[in-house]
């Protein structure tokens, strides 16, 4: 995160707030027409990011937000909408909803206050102790608001939390909404069984 000044890193989770869009969509018009917007918009930056990474083409809006590992793979915003996409495709609506927005907010949250007032370093990775309380707890309030138990809740928080934390090279806007919302499941299907 060193390489992306707290500015652009503050802009780069601005544009992360469209997810609130996604969610919207899903609210009020159903599971198929938020996988018909995903889908358009995959294809859409898909198209750009060849334009980005096949043909040359440099858009100075969206190259000041890339990070450095960005500029010559695919950027973050696909990985997002892809994991957007499986959530809304596979988990219950509650909690692909969480899911996504833990994604946002989450991260978000664990980025800006890490970077901001990060002290204590527990990761290899430069994450900081001050980031994953602030991501555990903006997770554990979306969580509980939407899922309404506690204990799933608590998983869920702390699977997307852990994922933040420790996925190096498999980019969190992919790995967040998977795994948290995998583990939510399975903890739904386990206590309906209890």
């Amino acid at each position: 995160m060193a390489s992306i000044s707290f500015t652009n890193e503050l802009m780069r989770k601005g544009i992360h707030l469209t997810s609130i869009f996604i969610v919207l969509v899903y609210a009020f018009f159903g599971k198929q027409a938020s996988q018909t917007l995903l889908i358009v918009y995959l294809v859409l930056i898909l198209c750009i990011e060849h334009l980005r990474l096949d043909r040359g083409i440099r858009l100075p809006a969206l190259d000041i937000l890339l990070r450095q590992k960005e500029r010559s793979g695919l950027g973050s915003h696909v990985y997002f909408t892809i994991g957007a996409l499986i959530a809304v495709s596979v988990f219950s609506r509650n909690i692909a909803l969480a899911a996504i927005l833990m994604t946002t907010f989450g991260d978000m949250s664990a980025a800006l206050i890490g970077q901001k007032y990060g002290k204590r370093r527990i990761f290899t990775n430069g994450k900081s102790l001050e980031g994953c309380i602030a991501e555990f707890v903006v997770n554990l309030v979306i969580a509980v608001l939407l899922l309404e138990n506690p204990a799933v809740s608590i998983i869920m928080a702390f699977v997307a939390t852990f994922v933040e934390a420790t996925f190096v090279k498999i980019d969190d806007n992919l790995s967040i909404p998977v795994f948290s919302g995998v583990f939510a499941e399975v903890a739904f299907l386990l206590l309906s069984y209890l």
